[in-house]
């Protein structure tokens, strides 16, 4: 890969430091989908020491966490409660685009990482999909109860639920976010007719 090439592919994903997603940050400022992607593959760096994926190829599911939203550089992020198929087909034709542009070897890795990902087959795609869900809960448990709509409420216990049940590990961390959930409405929901 060239300096040029390279310098390139980093231009285009340094848009998702300025790509905004539905969720804020705890001071109340907007997330960015580059924020979102770094937390999701320190999350799987960290789990990489459970005995539990000792056998994963923790390399693999980071190298999936860091690039799995970078279509959204080409359309934005829209929410999950709000996405439709069509936006999906869209941002993954986009992404697919600009991956077929890449020199080799890089393009042959990518592709791969990429129809492993959508395959859902593998211990790491799935591990990368739960983990992904599990994110972006526990980012919304840390934004204030302010900005929540009235249908993330029960989002928040349902999101990704179905996707941890393989594991141990996350079906027990999704009872702990789960329980951070139950805390904060409690805490700082406000009664209806305030």
């Amino acid at each position: 890969m060239s300096p040029e090439q390279l310098l390139s592919i980093l231009s285009v994903a340094a848009r998702l430091k300025t790509t905004p997603r539905h969720c804020t940050t705890a001071p109340g400022r907007t997330e960015s989908v580059a924020e979102h992607s770094w937390r999701l593959a320190l999350m799987a760096m960290l789990l990489g020491d459970c005995d539990e994926f000792a056998s994963y190829d923790m390399d693999r599911v980071t190298r999936m966490c860091l690039i799995h939203d970078l279509g959204e550089a080409f359309t934005g992020d829209i929410p999950t409660f709000l996405k439709t198929q069509r936006d999906a087909d869209t941002e993954d034709g986009l992404f697919d685009r600009w991956v077929d542009g890449f020199p080799e070897p890089t393009r042959a890795r990518w592709r791969s990482l990429l129809d492993e990902m959508n395959a859902q087959q593998t211990n790491e795609a799935k591990l990368y999909k739960a983990l992904d869900k599990l994110e972006a809960v526990i980012s919304h448990n840390e934004s204030d109860i302010d900005t929540w709509l009235p249908l993330e409420y029960d989002l928040q216990f349902t999101h990704g639920r179905e996707l941890v049940a393989f594991s141990p590990t996350l079906t027990a961390l999704k009872a702990a976010i789960d329980r951070q959930t139950e805390e904060k409405i409690r805490t700082e929901a406000k009664p209806k007719g305030e």
